[in-house]
């Protein structure tokens, strides 16, 4: 059987985050209940003419999954579970932000089998919050992990922001403390991404906001490292850590090149060599699946062929701590990445990007500062 992993796109919102241009909508509720009839129905034909797949791994993420109806979270779940065979522990993850649930929403998720919460915190300092445009306050990220944990939730990820406008290292302290003294499995700290044509980008370029020098969100980010690990969390990949035993198996298996079937508009997949995405405009992708014309709504990006193939796995894997897996490589593609890619391994080398040793291929120290740099060797 094949194994995949499955993505589960929920594009609403309570409210646009400023920094956000994930394909979502606010006030956009009119088309909740006709978009999840489309997105079971697109579930279903797929496993009419996939026969033998095996899941590992269900992620359900957005926009904000927990602001539609827990109804349909649950029907979400059920359907997969009806039309395919999934592994007995299975990793089953829903993105949730603060404000947006309660104890009903949170033991329906529980009983539907969802084991794992990916809590969209960002930071502990309610002014920064606001700043971001998030809708929540530090107090209610609070009564959502009290409200997870008695529910029975052990499995919980959080996700802070680093480079914020006005944000300084004692905001960094302040927010991992917290959320280090309430025991959670998963922390991810990512770094502010100003993309083009969002409300962020125009307040940045108006000089309204300003975002902290490159060297002090380096620092951030450097201090966020140490504090984790000196607390037991294992950074495993370039913005994530976890306790032994919680890395997110989505994700690593995504990082490791395998393959996943992405469900909803913008949903990417990854199946036999070849990426496609599901068109982004919600109407077209409705009305499509209602005339059964369902292939309409999928995009192929890439065929790719071995070589693409190759480049994508070392840029994958470059993303983790551990680095690229050398005889994992050659038993993928029969030839060691020190042959293929030799004259970009030295280069990095060089530069002092990457460290070699008889078994992978890793960021240096450097390289965590300047990954995309290296990245950029492989596209």
């Amino acid at each position: 059987m094949k194994e995949i992993g499955i993505y589960v796109h929920i594009p609403f919102c309570k409210s646009k985050c400023l920094y956000c241009d994930f394909n979502s909508f606010a006030k956009k509720d009119e088309c909740i209940e006709p978009y999840i009839k489309s997105l079971i129905k697109e579930i279903e034909e797929y496993a009419k003419v996939n026969k033998d797949i095996l899941v590992k791994t269900i992620y359900i993420g957005g926009g904000t999954p927990s602001y539609i109806k827990e109804k349909y979270i649950k029907e979400i779940i059920n359907t997969i579970k009806q039309n395919f065979e999934i592994i007995k522990d299975a990793e089953i993850t829903i993105e949730v932000n603060p404000g947006t649930v309660n104890k009903r929403k949170m033991e329906c998720y529980y009983k539907s089998g969802i084991n794992r919460l990916s809590i969209g915190l960002q930071s502990s300092n309610d002014k920064l919050l606001k700043l971001i445009g998030r809708v929540h306050k530090f107090e209610d990220f609070l009564e959502t992990v009290r409200i997870a944990q008695a529910v029975g939730f052990t499995n919980i990820n959080a996700d802070c922001m680093i480079g914020l406008p006005t944000q300084n290292i004692y905001d960094i302290e302040e927010t991992l403390n917290v959320l280090i003294n309430l025991r959670l499995t998963h922390i991810s700290v990512y770094s502010l991404i100003i993309e083009p044509n969002t409300p962020i980008e125009k307040k940045i370029n108006s000089g309204e906001l300003k975002l902290p020098d490159e060297e002090i969100e380096r620092y951030m980010y450097w201090f966020a490292k140490r504090k984790l690990e000196e607390n037991g969390y294992l950074h495993y990949e370039i913005s994530n850590f976890a306790k032994p035993l919680f890395r997110s198996k989505h994700n690593l298996d995504c990082w490791n090149q395998k393959e996943y079937k992405g469900f909803g508009i913008s949903a990417s997949s990854y199946e036999n060599g070849v990426r496609y995405t599901n068109i982004e405009k919600i109407d077209t992708y409705i009305q499509n699946i209602e005339n059964g014309d369902i292939k309409a709504n999928s995009i192929i990006e890439e065929k790719q062929d071995k070589e693409a193939m190759m480049k994508e796995y070392m840029l994958l894997g470059l993303r983790k701590i551990t680095g690229v897996d050398i005889n994992e490589f050659i038993k993928k593609f029969a030839i060691s990445p020190l042959y293929k890619f030799n004259k970009k391994i030295t280069k990095l080398l060089r530069e002092g990007l990457i460290e070699v040793n008889e078994h992978s291929i890793r960021l240096s120290k450097k390289g965590l500062d300047l990954a995309n740099i290296v990245w950029e060797e492989f596209v």
